[in-house]
């Protein structure tokens, strides 16, 4: 359910309803929010990257909705609409609309404002085109992000320092102020989850021959051969990867098909908040 477009922002946000505001900044920026009816003064913040179809928005965030009240998480959900945000999943380069990753600090900055939750190291959940946000995000802002679940992302940056962004990390003039640093990003737990149904060639699934040649012909090839390049990035720096996949038994790339799975990322939530260890080793899921 998505509650009152507006609230008065010198109330306490109301706890237990999913709320839809207007950026005060931004009148023309939207997004969710969610206070859970346990949260601490300092809670943590879940946030919740949409896909391509922005009725996913809404969806995604009822799905998640449960998890925060579980766990006292306030959760955020920042909509990227076609007309502002083109780019949202590269971040929202020069020339393609707004940026992305700045339109996400200043929805953290009001949550913050009104909320007193704990803004500077956030959990991130994205799926498709919002995975493809969360993984760029968490490269370009490693020191933000506790931990970060990717469902289904269509096609990934590659720890490539040779390949310019958004293929590899060589810094670009269309992101100005991103740099990306491996011995950074490379410390941050990311989980990815794909379906071993998700093998379609989707008209929403960028297909062309550098991605292909680069990444593979289907999501679950690209996302096992990211996995193995962060992986193998981080032995190269002397590091223990911190990058896992877990293959989801009879599923495919629809948002419906994760809500059976909510217990992993529930699961990568928690520990990621915790900081116990959690070995998400590449597997299948039934």
């Amino acid at each position: 359910m998505v509650g009152s477009k507006h609230t008065d922002t010198r109330q306490i946000l109301q706890r237990g309803k999913l709320l839809r505001r207007v950026l005060k900044t931004d009148p023309v920026s939207e997004y969710l929010v969610y206070v859970p009816t346990t949260r601490a003064p300092d809670a943590h913040v879940l946030v919740s990257v949409h896909g391509l179809s922005h009725s996913s928005w809404h969806k995604q965030a009822e799905m998640l909705v449960p998890v925060c009240e579980r766990h006292g998480i306030v959760l955020l959900a920042p909509g990227f609409n076609d007309q502002q945000y083109p780019d949202y999943q590269r971040l929202g380069r020069k020339g393609r609309g707004h940026r992305a990753d700045l339109y996400l600090h200043r929805c953290l900055q009001e949550l913050n404002t009104l909320t007193g939750a704990n803004t500077t190291h956030l959990l991130f959940f994205g799926h498709s085109g919002g995975a493809q946000f969360v993984h760029r995000y968490l490269m370009a802002y490693p020191h933000r992000v506790e931990s970060a679940v990717l469902s289904a992302p269509g096609w990934y940056t590659f720890p490539d320092p040779t390949l310019k962004f958004p293929y590899g990390i060589r810094s670009t003039s269309s992101l100005p102020g991103v740099i990306f640093n491996p011995e950074a990003y490379l410390k941050v737990p990311v989980t990815v989850l794909v379906g071993t149904e998700d093998t379609k060639q989707s008209k929403d699934l960028i297909s062309t021959d550098r991605i292909n040649e680069q990444q593979g012909l289907t999501r679950i090839e690209r996302a096992r051969n990211w996995v193995a390049a962060m992986q193998a990035q981080a032995k190269a720096h002397g590091m223990s990867p911190h990058v896992s996949i877990v293959e989801l038994a009879d599923t495919g790339h629809s948002l419906g098909d994760l809500r059976s799975e909510i217990a992993v990322i529930e699961n990568v939530i928690h520990f990621g908040r915790s900081n116990d260890p959690f070995d998400a080793s590449t597997g299948i899921l039934n």
